[in-house]
């Protein structure tokens, strides 16, 4: 991989947010990145996974803990730049690795933004598996790693399958599964209650075939720097 590709910037930015080092060249680097060649660098889907899922992880814990930044502010806020665009969370999440697909109601609302650069980095496919992979300093959160274009494929499996484990509580004889609110909060992205079950059987070769689905309330205690 090429020393300045938009991918190697942000793993080396999420891996200065670990080691607690000073990350502002860092962040200028990405700031100042020509937005030609941040699209011409993210010409596949995993490479742009891989890129927005290290730089939201990256600049969540650099809001939160450099910033002092608290929601909703934190995920609304236009308040990072790359390749001279001023960037939320929100936009990285539910614009771009999402396909515009902002959240709809209040408190966390998205305000408008050149929906015409979000659908030209978005994503060409929805993969559902982001939500194991994205955190936001929450207890209940899946875990910080590296994601990596030459293995994004076995990471996100292994990210969706080891929060999943953890997760889930299984009532076999009541047919029941308890499991984490992301299910709930996003059901379309996973297909709906059935594309829940099909996950569970696909992930963990679980047959839940019939079982009825519970969610678990989510803790929102901070818990920074949850890296793995």
């Amino acid at each position: 991989m090429n020393d300045t590709s938009p991918n190697l910037l942000a793993e080396k930015l999420l891996l200065a947010v670990k080691m607690s080092q000073d990350t502002s060249e860092l962040q200028s680097t990405l700031a100042a990145f020509p937005l030609a060649s941040l699209k011409s660098g993210l010409d596949s889907d995993e490479k742009k996974k891989a890129f927005w899922i290290n730089v939201y992880n990256a600049y969540y814990q650099i809001l939160r803990m450099e910033k002092g930044m608290n929601k909703p502010a934190i995920y609304r806020e236009r308040s990072f730049v790359i390749a001279g665009e001023h960037f939320s969370l929100d936009d990285a999440e539910h614009g771009i690795l999402r396909q515009l697909r902002y959240k709809k109601l209040p408190p966390y609302l998205a305000p408008p933004n050149d929906t015409r650069l979000i659908e030209n980095l978005a994503v060409a496919a929805l993969d559902y598996r982001i939500h194991f992979a994205l955190n936001c300093g929450a207890k209940s959160c899946p875990p910080i790693a590296f994601y990596r274009v030459d293995s994004l494929e076995e990471q996100l499996n292994l990210a969706t399958q080891s929060f999943l484990e953890g997760e889930t509580d299984f009532n076999d004889e009541q047919k029941i599964i308890s499991t984490t609110a992301l299910f709930e909060w996003f059901a379309d992205d996973f297909g709906g209650e059935d594309g829940i079950r099909k996950i569970y059987l696909d992930q963990l070769k679980k047959d839940v075939t019939g079982y009825s689905i519970k969610y678990k309330e989510y803790s929102w205690e901070d818990a920074l720097g949850n890296f793995v």
